[in-house]
């Protein structure tokens, strides 16, 4: 879901791509990283929205 700052995602970028070279040798540069940030109101859970939610 939305909300993490843009210093989160880049550390997530950095980490997820570390992950997959070390994990099945994939070159860095052809290594991918998209983050899809939902916004709040458009993901339920149990029937309620999580802006809803609070989450």
């Amino acid at each position: 879901l939305e909300g993490r700052t843009e210093e989160q995602k880049r550390a997530v970028i950095e980490k997820v791509t570390d992950a997959l070279q070390e994990a099945v040798g994939a070159p860095r540069e052809t290594i991918r990283v998209w983050i899809h940030d939902m916004p709040k109101e458009n993901w339920g859970i149990a029937g309620v929205s999580a802006k809803d939610l609070g989450r």
